[in-house]
């Protein structure tokens, strides 16, 4: 078990062994749940939560009065339990990130996660911080009245998002924001919380909406840097990109008449089926579909949705397979309630129904009791993140796993 002190020194446990949480069980984790905490990974002191530990001589779970630990792991893994604590009266909700199971063993760390990913888009060490800037502001320069341009470049200079500072290097997937407002009221929202919520969103909100020269710029600069490169609308700092339909379409269509080759992505909630063959004739390549279930109930609770029902998502990614699109989903994984093997039985029927073509292993973020309590019901037999890819997979042979949005060549 490791802790943390008053002073925030993080130590490994003298006689306590390391436990985890999936859904509402806190037990020992499995060893082939843990691996050694990756590069770039962060550890979290969790305020209010006393850490929880594996007293093996009870064969039980022991609570210590020292604070709690999590790891938040790096892009490209996906969390296989989530960390163990004892919750104070009074304690604040944690903010928006996932809080993995962590644990301190042969001089080394090690989390509960699985790498489910091996592209390196957002690995930073080694890139000198000189580097992104410079790219930034040479975006600016070349572009001073293109208010896209200087909102990305906030985003890679001030909130480090690591999308924008992909864009500043001229690599992989350019992040393109355009919707001010969206149609769900997700618990977890990255961009818009209300006050009452008691934890502020990670990220500001676009607040203008892009013309499409903005939009056609960004793409046509970042298509002569990346020779195979990602065009993604829908992001973290804005609402609903389908919502603004008729701009995408506009902006890409405009992008492939001038020549503009590469991969155009939409990550979306899939709310609006009537906007996708809009967007598919106008050269969209491919939509990634957020969702943290294929049961109709768990998906309404979480991403509480205004003006569509969850029928409607299914319908829109009917409409992009029959436009010849590529589709991914942006499955929010919670460990506990997402690999029970109900949640197996209607995501396979979702995948197999609909021929689904990549399926991204994304964490949920969010408070794990603050999600937990959504769910008090779901008390059922799990998998585990491995026995649930590997069943999956075996019921729909031609399924992909992933943590990024993949570059179609040809698309």
């Amino acid at each position: 078990m490791v802790y943390a002190d008053q002073r925030g020194r993080i130590f490994d446990h003298p006689s306590l062994g390391m436990s985890c949480r999936v859904g509402f069980e806190i037990r020992q984790p499995l060893a082939e749940e843990l691996i050694p905490l990756p590069e770039e990974c962060e550890l979290f002191l969790l305020p209010g939560r006393n850490a929880v530990g594996w007293d093996r001589a009870r064969n039980d779970v022991r609570i210590s009065d020292q604070t709690a630990v999590a790891a938040f792991v790096s892009p490209g893994h996906t969390l296989s339990a989530v960390c163990a604590y004892a919750t104070e009266a009074g304690a604040p909700v944690l903010p928006l990130f996932a809080y993995g199971a962590v644990g301190f063993a042969r001089d080394r760390f090690w989390v509960c996660a699985e790498k489910v990913d091996q592209d390196p888009r957002q690995q930073f060490s080694g890139i000198p911080p000189q580097r992104i800037h410079a790219g930034a502001k040479q975006w600016l320069k070349t572009f001073p009245g293109n208010r896209l341009v200087r909102h990305l470049a906030n985003c890679a200079l001030v909130s480090a998002c690591p999308a924008a500072r992909n864009l500043a290097l001229g690599r992989y997937e350019a992040p393109l924001p355009t919707s001010r407002t969206c149609n769900a009221r997700c618990l977890g929202c990255l961009s818009l919380q209300p006050s009452e919520s008691g934890f502020p969103a990670t990220q500001n909100r676009i607040g203008f909406r892009p013309n499409p020269e903005e939009i056609i710029q960004v793409m046509q600069r970042h298509g002569r840097r990346e020779p195979k490169a990602i065009f993604s609308f829908g992001q973290g700092c804005e609402g609903e990109p389908l919502t603004e339909a008729d701009l995408i379409a506009e902006s890409v269509q405009g992008f492939r008449k001038g020549g503009g080759a590469g991969t155009v992505n939409v990550n979306t909630n899939a709310s609006l089926p009537k906007t996708i063959p809009l967007l598919a004739r106008a050269g969209v390549s491919s939509i990634r579909v957020s969702l943290n279930s294929a049961r109709d109930d768990v998906y309404q609770r979480y991403y509480r949705p205004n003006g569509y029902a969850f029928s409607d998502v299914r319908e829109s990614i009917r409409q992009a397979k029959q436009a010849g699109m590529f589709v991914s989903l942006n499955y929010l994984f919670f460990p506990g309630i997402s690999d029970t093997v109900a949640e197996l039985s209607a995501l396979t029927d979702l995948v197999q129904t609909e021929k689904v073509d990549f399926i991204q292993l994304r964490n949920m973020n969010l408070d794990p009791e603050l999600y937990l309590g959504l769910y008090p019901e779901i008390r059922e037999e799990t998998l585990g993140l491995h026995a649930f890819m590997s069943e999956l997979k075996r019921q729909a042979p031609w399924i992909r796993f992933g943590y990024f949005n993949p570059y179609l060549a040809g698309r």
